[in-house]
């Protein structure tokens, strides 16, 4: 059977194969920001959204590990201890010229370092990451950018009023 080529090598899927396993961080900092990155279509910086840092799962790597590595390459911030899971999500997006269907975890991390730092970014991250804010969740309702998750910021302001969930919340499917 020939490889499947439209899959980055290496990349951990689920048991049929089908979604890209993916770990996400929401960091916050003392004054409970949360750390966005600014990414846009490869090629077409008008067509841009935020999301928390994260990606795929390589090779044998546990969803834990994989948030810590994510982290790390997009932004720098390391020493980090990650906190529980608080979303799950399925998601399906296009992006540079192929469908991405994951399923994605995020976890909750706390940091007091917030100068950050892309210096382990992959080929296609440099042609796509633009930058990274720190958002309060006052700046995050108020904004028209487009973001990810699209509920990010009722689930931070309840995250911030409540504290995490006794178990991780599964939110809506997301198809774009």
């Amino acid at each position: 059977m020939p490889a499947d080529t439209t899959r980055p090598a290496g990349e951990a899927y689920d048991a049929e194969g089908g979604l890209r396993k993916v770990a996400r961080v929401v960091l916050l900092d003392p004054g409970d920001r949360i750390l966005l990155l600014h990414g846009h279509e490869p090629g077409d910086p008008a067509d841009d959204w935020w999301f928390t840092p994260g990606g795929g799962l390589e090779g044998a790597e546990t969803r834990e590990e994989a948030a810590l590595r994510e982290l790390a390459e997009e932004t720098g911030i390391t020493g980090v201890e990650l906190g529980p899971v608080l979303w799950r999500r399925r998601c399906s997006f296009p992006f540079a010229g192929r469908r991405w269907d994951q399923d994605e975890w995020y976890y909750l991390a706390r940091t007091t370092q917030t100068v950050t730092a892309a210096t382990g970014l992959t080929e296609l991250e440099r042609r796509s990451v633009a930058g990274a804010r720190w958002w309060t969740c006052q700046e995050l309702t108020r904004a028209h950018e487009t973001v990810y998750p699209t509920r990010l910021a009722e689930l931070l302001r309840t995250l911030l009023v409540e504290g995490p969930p006794a178990t991780p919340v599964t939110l809506d499917t997301e198809i774009v």
